[in-house]
């Protein structure tokens, strides 16, 4: 189990990102749109330059979503490697089976 800590930080990241998004999403668009002026493409930099650290998604951690583990995570299931063999030998994955030849 991942300490508590992470786990809640990377929550409060989560949560930074989504209330960032569409700004953020304006001011990269600005920066490269070439019809503004230099100046007003460095002002979005500097502007989108001075949003927080954690409103960028590329800072976000997947971790799974029962133990918080950061590594060897499934996208497709959101869970680790380890809960996702548990839980498919019990057979609470629907449509997942350990292969056998």
């Amino acid at each position: 189990m991942a300490k508590q800590s992470m786990i809640e930080r990377e929550k409060k990241r989560a949560k930074m990102v989504k209330k960032y998004a569409n700004k953020r999403a304006e001011l990269k668009k600005a920066s490269v749109d070439m019809s503004l002026s230099y100046e007003e493409r460095m002002d979005a930099m500097d502007k989108l330059a001075k949003l927080p650290r954690n409103a960028s998604p590329v800072r976000q951690q997947n971790r799974c979503r029962l133990t918080g583990r950061p590594h060897g995570v499934y996208r497709k299931f959101g869970l680790s490697r380890n809960m996702l063999r548990k839980l498919a030998m019990q057979g609470d994955v629907p449509g997942l089976r350990k292969a056998s030849w």
